[in-house]
């Protein structure tokens, strides 16, 4: 009997099929809630999921096979690492995926902002035709500080290389990085020099609302925010508050506090006045979390997990049919 894998979320179609040629038997339920996943669980030997469900450990005590999940993107916040390691499951991301795409869309939303193109274009599709009032800003010569150097903060660093920036990357977990162009610094440092700070961090409990009126305070002149990580390492109040001040010149952002577990809407019904007021700013660039959401993204997230998944089991004599 082939062992089989759980699709809780639809992925490329790369990847099931990589998988069946392995030797998998691959199922997905599209209809299924939690409460019916967690009914099949004890089934299957892998998962394969993005954001739909929490495999939180009341999940993973019903998944007495599981030998591996998948997740299907970079940010693993709706899984209990901890508890999977502690049951021998072995948790695989796939950051490499996505990289670039997120690092694109950081340099495109940055560009569209310093440049005033959201509001110019509005304007110019209704008749209006302002040059001075719409001047920009040039990349040339700014200081980038980087939040977290890892796949997408460096590639990040990678796309900025052609735009003549000074970039300064902090990663509290990573020393030993920098390099032409790239200087490693203390994270004082990113506050002293700072014209533009682009975050590049996962979701943890230490990382949650890291972003705050305390923190911003901290940089010794206004500068530009770039969010493409997860919206709750921003407190939208706080930024709200410096966006009017003028401490914060300006913001983009792929993600927001407000997002459900799945990414995949926002009720405007239920959103706090802080969303009304950010959504009302002309120096605010948003997007509903597509900055890894690329056609060329879908097919590499697949593949990154269909080599981790072989070396898995390589590394473990192979699969057992």
């Amino acid at each position: 009997m082939r062992p089989k894998v759980l699709f809780i979320d639809t992925a490329h179609p790369y990847l099931m099929q990589s998988l069946e040629d392995m030797g998998f038997e691959c199922r997905y339920f599209p209809g299924y809630t939690r409460d019916d996943f967690l009914r099949i669980a004890g089934k299957y030997e892998g998962i394969i999921i993005r954001s739909k469900i929490k495999l939180d450990k009341e999940f993973l005590k019903e998944a007495s096979k599981l030998k591996f999940i998948g997740r299907v993107g970079a940010g693993m916040e709706n899984i209990d690492e901890a508890y999977a390691e502690q049951k021998g499951i072995s948790c695989l991301n796939a950051p490499e995926g996505n990289r670039d795409a997120v690092a694109e869309q950081a340099v495109g939303m940055l560009l569209m902002l310093l440049n005033n193109l959201l509001k110019a274009d509005s304007e110019v599709r209704k008749g209006i035709w302002l040059r001075e009032e719409n001047r920009g800003i040039e990349l040339g010569g700014k200081n980038v500080g980087i939040i977290g150097y890892g796949n997408t903060g460096s590639a990040f660093a990678k796309k900025l290389k052609g735009f003549d920036v000074n970039i300064l990357a902090y990663d509290k977990y990573k020393t030993g990085f920098g390099n032409d162009p790239v200087r490693e610094v203390a994270l004082e440092t990113l506050f002293e020099e700072s014209d533009i700070v682009s975050l590049h961090v996962p979701l943890t409990e230490e990382t949650t609302y890291m972003v705050k009126s305390t923190f911003i305070n901290r940089f010794k002149k206004p500068f530009f925010l770039i969010n493409t990580s997860r919206g709750k390492v921003v407190n939208t109040a706080d930024l709200v508050a410096a966006l009017e001040k003028g401490t914060v010149r300006g913001a983009c952002l792929d993600v927001l506090e407000y997002e459900g577990l799945s990414f995949e809407n926002l009720s405007r019904e239920q959103l706090p006045e802080p969303f009304y007021k950010l959504t009302a700013m002309k120096n605010v660039v948003l997007s509903p979390h597509i900055a890894g959401w690329t056609h060329e993204s879908h097919y590499k997230l697949a593949a990154v997990l269909v080599e981790k998944i072989k070396k898995l089991y390589e590394k473990n004599g192979g699969l057992e049919v």
